[in-house]
């Protein structure tokens, strides 16, 4: 597949310390010998915690439900087939909000060494880890609502310099489909009114805050002051980064992806939301690049790839 704004891999190191995965109930553990971690719940198949140093990148709600029966708000939850309210007259609109991807159990694949190519120069330890989703995985609500036969591979690499995700969808039926596919990531910061998002200058985006309203972004540093809820369109640039203080925090690298869509539901919606604890906005962001202008379409048997690498600079 032709990827040209593919950024490079993860690499493992070729001796030394082994990174460590272990699977305890319904959740996946991996960590580094430089003490690098994360968590996946196989519900959803949802990053709950990515931690640099010791210290934690993903913000989860106080209020966050971890029981499998509900989305989990917070960490990296992935949305697929359909982005938002699905619209009724598509053949995901019976489906819930943001699909079924980040409220169905999920199959942990293995673990195994990343691809080649080397994110830090110095080839640090790493760990990536599969998990699968078809529709034998799914409710047999959803199998009625979306009655297509597909296969998605999520793929979370661990290292020391990143956090690499990739989600391949492949159509493994006899008919077409149309999906659209979102990883939506809640960065922890310390205060979101220090924010500053760069590498958004110049692209057109929709406001949902403004009636679904086209905007172009004038400012080159886009900072949050309000609820914000904005899908970024056809983004040239391959990075977003986020500044704490005006000092770098994370930077977003999109993989075969154009999207990315900034959140933030501020005062008024956060106290609306029962499993967003009261003041939470303060602490995140969401950064969530994606395929969700327009539609993806699949033939039988194609596949489609995207996906992320993060850098924390902690």
């Amino acid at each position: 597949m032709d990827r040209p704004n593919k950024p490079s891999a993860i690499s493992p190191s070729a001796g030394g310390p082994q990174p460590s995965v272990h699977t305890e109930r319904g959740r996946v553990y991996a960590s580094l010998p430089t003490g690098d971690t994360v968590e996946i719940l196989l519900y959803g198949a949802t990053i709950v915690s990515w931690k640099s140093n010791g210290k934690e990148n993903l913000f989860v709600s106080d209020n966050a439900v971890l029981d499998g029966s509900k989305p989990v708000r917070g960490g990296v939850p992935v949305v697929f087939p359909a982005f938002g309210p699905p619209p009724k007259d598509h053949a995901t609109g019976a489906l819930p909000q943001h699909g079924f991807a980040r409220n169905s159990t999920w199959e942990y694949l293995g673990s195994s060494s990343s691809e080649s190519g080397a994110l830090s120069k110095g080839g640090d330890d790493s760990v990536k880890l599969d998990f699968g989703l078809s529709a034998a995985n799914l409710s047999d609500e959803h199998k009625k609502a979306w009655p297509y036969e597909f296969g998605l591979v999520y793929t979370v690499t661990l290292g020391k310099d990143g956090l690499q995700t990739m989600l391949n969808v492949r159509n493994q039926g006899k008919e077409p489909f149309e999906f659209q596919m979102l990883l939506h990531t809640y960065f922890k910061v310390d205060d979101v009114t220090t924010l500053q998002i760069n590498g958004l200058g110049s692209v057109t985006y929709t406001d949902k805050v403004l009636n679904a309203t086209e905007h172009t972004q004038s400012d080159p540093a886009l900072k949050i002051a309000g609820e914000t809820d904005r899908v970024y369109k056809s983004i040239k640039q391959d990075t977003t980064s986020v500044l704490q203080g005006g000092k770098p925090r994370f930077d977003v690298t999109r993989d075969n992806l154009e999207d990315t869509v900034v959140w933030n539901p501020w005062v008024e919606k956060n106290k609306a939301m029962a499993d967003l604890h009261d003041g939470a906005y303060k602490n995140f962001v969401c950064v969530e690049v994606g395929a969700v202008n327009g539609w993806q379409r699949l033939e039988a048997g194609e596949t489609f790839e995207g996906g992320m690498i993060v850098k924390s600079h902690l």
